[in-house]
């Protein structure tokens, strides 16, 4: 992958992680279950995609 996908993944995941943490704060009464779902799914593709990325990289 080219270094320009790689960021804009990288910044998407962190996007994705932050609001992720802000719906895990809310009170139990206001937190959406499917949306927490989604986004925790979101976030590990994401950061399993920069994982892999990150190891075929690195030179051996």
């Amino acid at each position: 992958m080219s270094t320009d996908v790689i960021t804009i993944v990288a910044i998407v995941s962190i996007i994705i992680w932050i609001t992720a943490s802000r719906e895990l704060v809310k009170s139990l009464e206001e937190r959406n279950g499917l949306k927490i779902i989604t986004l925790m799914s979101a976030g590990c593709l994401s950061t399993l995609i920069l994982t892999i990325s990150f190891f075929q990289h690195i030179p051996f």
